[in-house]
């Protein structure tokens, strides 16, 4: 018998649930990567989540490992441990929230990427979230007068992360195709971890045991590893499943709100009109870019519709 599917409300409760680990995650990171440097931090994190849904996934991993998975596992492994590295390099130069929220921009990037990639020119909607993201980001992350203007370190690396989300969102996009998403998955996990490690390895010195040992360092790698990696993936694939994407894309984007919500609380981060402004200007420019195309789209689908029923309507009534 079929498993029965719960109510559309507690999907979309699930994907808010997702998002709220995903915004606890950076003041998670803030805290570990001042013990374990950025590249360890990244390459640890992702051999274990990789170790674990291999294992959860072992009879599917096992069926598909071929040539053509491999190679596209590296690929999206090298992109994703990339942006994750760049940006927990950004996050040790600004707060979690200004971190969570410049991540977010990679939303807006990724519909000019795909115009470079597949040669698809971006939509109005497009260019109007690209406008409201730069003033955003001019808001959270410029300082000083407009004659001498500067962006902080921590907040660049972490625009060059986006970016890098951006091209891993269009090479999974293109890697699926034919091929197996879950195991694709884990290779991204298992590359993007042994990236990690190399890197640290040739460039960082790991901490003392007594410091990788503490308790709370352990309980932020238990976190990051099982709830922030595993179950948020596990959440976020059974949920899209049974939620629209224009509502999804909405939700989805609340990763950020929750990001400044608990650097907030927990961090202690102050909230300036100037960059509550920005934030807001980002997160509109998030919900233009990804549900307003789906909306409009949608309306247009019904507005033929009800044309095509008033004119056989009309004809019906001639006849």
């Amino acid at each position: 018998m079929a498993a029965r599917a719960l109510p559309a409300w507690a999907y979309k409760l699930l994907i808010l649930v997702a998002t709220a680990i995903w915004g606890m995650s950076f003041i998670v990171m803030k805290d570990t990567v001042d013990v374990l440097p950025p590249a360890f931090l990244i390459g640890f994190r992702f051999v274990a989540a990789g170790v674990i849904l291999m294992l959860a996934f072992w009879k599917r991993f096992r069926a598909s490992l071929t040539r053509g998975c491999i190679w596209r596992g590296a690929v999206v492994g090298l992109l994703i441990f990339l942006a994750y590295w760049i940006q927990t390099i950004g996050l040790t130069g600004t707060t979690p929230g200004k971190n969570a929220f410049l991540t977010a921009t990679y939303c807006v990037i990724v519909p000019f990427a795909w115009w470079v990639v597949a040669r698809r020119r971006p939509s109005a909607c497009n260019v109007v979230a690209a406008i409201l993201c730069v003033a955003g980001i001019g808001l959270v992350s410029l300082k000083g007068s407009l004659a001498d203007l500067t962006m902080g370190y921590g907040d660049f690396m972490t625009l060059v992360s986006a970016f890098f989300f951006a091209f891993h969102i269009i090479a999974v996009s293109r890697f699926t195709e034919g091929y197996d998403a879950i195991v694709l998955t884990v290779h991204q996990f298992l590359w993007g971890g042994l990236c990690g490690m190399v890197l640290g390895f040739a460039t960082e010195t790991l901490p003392p045991l007594a410091a990788l040992t503490a308790p709370d360092f352990l309980w932020n790698m238990v976190f990051l590893i099982v709830f922030s990696s595993c179950v948020t993936y596990a959440i976020q694939n059974v949920a899209l499943a049974h939620v629209p994407p224009a509502q999804a894309s909405i939700l989805l984007s609340t990763e950020s709100v929750f990001g400044v919500a608990f650097s907030v609380l927990l961090y202690g981060e102050a909230l300036s009109l100037r960059l509550t402004s920005g934030f807001v200007l980002i997160f509109a420019a998030i919900v233009v870019s990804e549900a307003l195309p789906i909306w409009l789209a949608s309306r247009k689908k019904s507005a033929l519709a009800g044309s095509v029923d008033d004119d056989v309507a009309t004809s019906d009534a001639q006849a």
